[in-house]
């Protein structure tokens, strides 16, 4: 095993982490690390990543159940959507895509080449969300439950095909829509969104078996260290400030976001 594989591995630690931590993160991470560090294929990145994300967060996920912050029924309404369409999407959109989306000359954008930008751009959305001051995104223990189903529902299916085609998590679109859409408390929309995270991300990945060539002892491996680092996550955020936290992991997905924009355009 070379460095960059140690180095690898030992961010897979780090995805638990922020997970634990900020309830959501893993995903931005998971897929740099396994295509950049462990230099596996983008599409089967995208896979491994739901298996890897979804298995961490639906471990962390049952330390707020046990403290009673999971809304189920917020969960089944953003959930059923985002179930059928994370599968769907998983099952046949993504293999459908060309293996080569466009050419101008001899500039060649590849399905490889295509996820990697579009997951740098989800990124860029998710360092906005980490990043800006957004007082209005709050409610508290005594603010009444009121779900908007439509618009919960209409979410649930966007985030779903995000996770399907880029294999990310999409905690950075569902909190924010569980505290606005339904008035859910901050730490119940974290506890909420771990296990919407957890639920869709492994069913998207069971639309892949039958595509893929999946190499467990590599996944479960991986997957392990990330379990470890999602319980030092959580004893972390004990001492923490999430809020400060969070703003400068979005920093650095800002950071990450444009470089792999770059080197994927530019670079390569």
């Amino acid at each position: 095993m070379n460095a960059t594989e140690i180095l690898g591995f030992s961010a897979s630690v780090l995805i638990g982490v922020s997970l634990g931590l900020i309830g959501g993160g893993g995903s931005i991470l998971t897929l740099p690390v396994l295509v950049y560090l462990l230099h596996i294929n983008p599409v089967l990145s995208t896979a491994y990543s739901l298996f890897v994300v979804g298995t961490t967060s639906l471990v962390g996920s049952f330390n707020f159940m046990r403290k009673g912050l999971v809304n189920y029924k917020a969960a089944v309404v953003f959930a059923v959507p985002s179930f059928i369409a994370v599968f769907l999407t998983r099952k046949y959109l993504v293999p459908a895509i060309p293996e080569v989306l466009f050419s101008v000359g001899d500039f060649e954008v590849t399905k490889s080449v295509g996820i990697m930008v579009f997951f740098a751009l989800v990124m860029l959305a998710a360092s906005y969300s980490m990043i800006k001051n957004n007082k209005k995104v709050t409610a508290d223990e005594s603010t009444e439950l009121y779900f908007n189903y439509p618009l919960i529902a209409l979410e649930g299916g966007v985030v779903g095909v995000l996770t399907g085609i880029v294999g990310a998590g999409g905690g950075f679109l569902i909190i924010p829509a569980l505290v606005l859409l339904a008035r859910l408390p901050m730490k119940m929309a974290v506890g909420t969104s771990l296990l919407i995270i957890a639920a869709k991300s492994l069913i998207g990945f069971m639309g892949d078996v039958s595509n893929i060539s999946v190499n467990w002892s590599f996944l479960v491996g991986f997957t392990a260290l990330s379990v470890v680092g999602i319980f030092l996550g959580s004893y972390l955020s004990k001492y923490i400030p999430g809020d400060k936290l969070k703003k400068s992991f979005g920093w650095f997905v800002l950071v990450m976001g444009i470089y792999i924009i770059a080197k994927e355009l530019l670079w390569s």
